[in-house]
């Protein structure tokens, strides 16, 4: 019998190596495997308040339930003058299938792109065109504008101010938080 295959994470050594005699416990095995980019997930099924942790400088989200460590997720925040926000928020709204109302493509009546990334505030619609809003899959939405979504993460800050998540990791968070749930945003 063939033993199953454990992909080794360095944040989960450094953790293991951290609890070496003292009272923690070992994390329950992941309900999602690792990501290339060792993001992991295993709060399915842990009890407790969530919670979510962002840090800008490391290009992390981090879910908490009831103080304990439960996920960690790459993410690509706010790109140089479009910042994401730091502080503490809460989650004020969820959207499964969410669009943008700011960014997106201005489209001919066949649905072809005639303007790619636009953004309504600065870039004037063409005659004829209509307007089709980037697609934020899993959206929770922090402050104004700023939410949590699934998104392209090119391995840097290059968002609009959001924080983008890998898809398997914005469905983990999306389906554990509530409105309400506190975020903290730092540097």
């Amino acid at each position: 019998m063939q033993k199953p295959f454990v992909k080794f994470s360095p944040v989960l050594f450094v953790a293991a190596l951290l609890c070496v005699g003292s009272s923690c416990s070992s994390p329950p095995p992941p309900s999602a495997p690792l990501a290339a980019d060792d993001s992991y997930w295993h709060g399915d099924g842990v009890p407790g308040t969530p919670s979510v942790r962002i840090s800008l400088s490391r290009q992390r989200a981090y879910f908490y339930k009831d103080g304990q460590l439960v996920g960690e997720s790459a993410i690509s925040s706010g790109r140089e003058g479009l910042d994401t926000v730091t502080g503490e928020f809460h989650i004020l709204q969820k959207d499964a299938n969410h669009e943008s109302s700011l960014f997106g493509d201005y489209v001919d009546a066949d649905g072809v792109v005639i303007q790619k990334d636009v953004d309504t505030s600065k870039d004037p619609k063409p005659a004829g065109a209509r307007y089709e809003g980037a697609k934020m899959p899993n959206f929770m939405r922090i402050v104004s504008g700023t939410g949590m979504h699934e998104g392209y993460l090119p391995g840097y800050a290059a968002s609009h101010g959001c924080i983008r998540m890998p898809g398997p990791m914005a469905a983990a968070f999306f389906r554990s938080v509530a409105v309400g749930t506190p975020v903290s945003i730092e540097l």
